[in-house]
């Protein structure tokens, strides 16, 4: 039996395009003891993995990495059986993957539970929910009657991100880039919604939106956007950056914005940025209180899903536009 993977062909110019990508098959591999091989039936793209496309990185020739739900098909680790659901962020885009169960730190392999879709794993039980979860609680830090701004809101993190917010009391705006997206966020119970793509004046929006200005900001775009709800910031406010997927095509010295420190001093915000690496040790927290949610019905969650091996590449570039609605998944 064969195993397809999409490898690096070459790094991308600007804009990623499919073709960085070729579909090789080879054989199939082999657990060694202490490992197990899990095929495939779910992958995540993120953005996050546009970082990964540049020397440093990965290689021409690397697989590509990423986190995937798969079936233990043969296990040669005393606690893992056959039939067992394993999510990683180790997988790669490949049919099968050869994961090593005791290895510590982000790239784990953990057990897939039956309460609650499987590919829930890599989504709001996964890396997702763990950003929205920590960013907006340690960083935001929202309180009841403060002004939340999410940018990028029907995305992966940002729906969740805009619940959490609300259940602690707080008025949550939320932008996007498309009218259905505004539409899935009045749904989760945001309290205004602001197109970014389509108004002219962004500024004079966010500050209809936010009369007595911007308390909380999580950010996942960057670029525009930042700068713009920057100018909107409330005493004390805080500010949790957790992507920057407007400008994550351009080079460190183009990503070159807005200089905000008199703003900033006047009021007296604080910046923070967000690895969610950073916050593993307590992921078991933050994964039982979002399980707790989902079951109560508190917490709903939209997935973009495309089907086939084939499509893993084109995912990820609709998933890089801003194409999709909800978090960007593939299904084997």
């Amino acid at each position: 039996m064969m195993n397809r993977r999409w490898i690096l062909a070459s790094y991308p110019d600007g804009e990623v395009e499919p073709g960085i990508w070729e579909m090789r098959s080879g054989d199939m591999p082999k657990p060694a003891h202490g490992q197990i091989l899990v095929r495939t039936r779910w992958l995540s793209v993120d953005p996050y993995m546009r970082g990964r496309l540049q020397p440093g990185a990965m290689q021409p020739e690397d697989p590509m990495a990423g986190g995937g739900v798969g079936e233990v098909v043969e296990s040669r680790h005393p606690d893992w059986q056959v039939g067992d659901m394993a999510e990683s962020l180790d997988f790669a885009w490949q049919d099968y993957a050869v994961l090593t169960p005791d290895r510590p730190g982000p790239a784990q392999v953990n057990k897939v539970d039956s309460t609650a879709p499987i590919q829930s794993a890599l989504s709001w039980r996964g890396m997702p929910g763990l950003t929205a979860y920590f960013a907006m609680l340690e960083l935001g830090r929202p309180r009841t009657g403060d002004t939340v701004v999410v940018s990028a809101a029907a995305g992966a993190v940002g729906q969740i991100a805009g619940q959490i917010a609300k259940m602690a009391g707080a008025r949550v705006v939320g932008l996007a880039g498309s009218d259905a997206k505004l539409k899935w966020c009045r749904e989760l119970g945001f309290d205004a919604t602001i197109n970014y793509r389509t108004h002219l004046n962004l500024s004079k929006a966010i500050a209809d939106a936010c009369p007595e200005g911007v308390n909380v900001f999580f950010d996942g775009t960057g670029g525009h956007i930042h700068d713009t709800v920057l100018m909107q910031l409330a005493q004390r406010a805080r500010v949790a950056v957790v992507g920057k997927i407007a400008v994550a095509n351009l080079q460190p010295q183009e990503d070159i914005g807005l200089r905000a420190s008199a703003r900033l001093i006047a009021t007296r915000a604080r910046i923070e940025g967000f690895v969610v690496y950073d916050w593993w040790h307590r992921k078991d927290e933050a994964q039982h209180q979002l399980a707790a949610w989902y079951a109560s019905g508190q917490l709903k969650f939209r997935e973009d899903v495309m089907s086939g091996f084939e499509s893993v590449p084109h995912a990820f570039i609709r998933m890089m536009r801003g194409e999709n609605l909800g978090k960007q998944l593939v299904e084997l």
